[in-house]
């Protein structure tokens, strides 16, 4: 189970890069973040003290564990467009995946030492889920069509909110909502992937 948090990332990303036209994000600074940001929260602890299966719980999952790590490369890529600091096309899955990259290596080895399939298989993707499925939302708020553009925003608040929600309900146990919320987070993920697919075989 640690191999493969240790390799799914990698391996998605070599995949999305196989399947997706954009051009390369600033990959570089992307890594340097994403080992700055995964060494500082080693070095302070849980910004969120886990508690016992109640809303800490949840809190702690979405900051520390599943959604904060997924959604804050997503925001600082989204500043860089924002303020055109990036001039390539926007490429946020690219960018996500390779900040990702340091903290699923670290923590593969941190997470080993408890052998458990939610954190170590799991939560790698629904870091995947976030980073694919948000930017697939962001992408259809660009349709213009008032109704398009809502749902696109609900989806982008709700992926992150389901995936950390699978995450509680799988550690306390709670299989069958875990199951639900799991497949509803990861669904825009792989819808993304789908249309990236057909496109490339054209």
């Amino acid at each position: 189970m640690s191999l493969f948090c240790f390799l799914w990332i990698p391996l998605f990303y070599l995949f999305w890069r196989s399947v997706s036209r954009h051009t390369a994000a600033k990959e570089v600074w992307a890594f340097i973040f994403g080992s700055i940001i995964v060494f500082v929260q080693l070095f302070f602890g849980p910004f969120i003290e886990p508690g016992g299966f109640g809303f800490q719980r949840w809190l702690s999952g979405c900051v520390d564990i599943v959604v904060i790590p997924a959604f804050l490369p997503l925001f600082v890529y989204f500043c860089l467009v924002k303020f055109r600091l990036d001039q390539e096309t926007a490429n946020y899955v690219k960018f996500a995946l390779v900040w990702l990259l340091p903290g699923a290596i670290i923590r593969s080895i941190f997470w080993s030492t408890q052998n458990d399939p939610v954190l170590l298989i799991i939560v790698p993707l629904l870091w995947t889920a976030i980073a694919v499925g948000v930017p697939f939302f962001i992408s259809l708020t660009q349709d213009g069509r008032l109704s398009v553009v809502i749902s696109s925003c609900l989806g982008i608040l709700a992926t992150p909110a389901m995936a950390a929600s699978s995450y509680w309900a799988l550690f306390s146990n709670r299989n069958l909502w875990g199951v639900l919320l799991f497949l509803a987070a990861i669904a825009p993920m792989v819808v993304s992937v789908t249309l990236c697919w057909r496109s490339q075989e054209r």
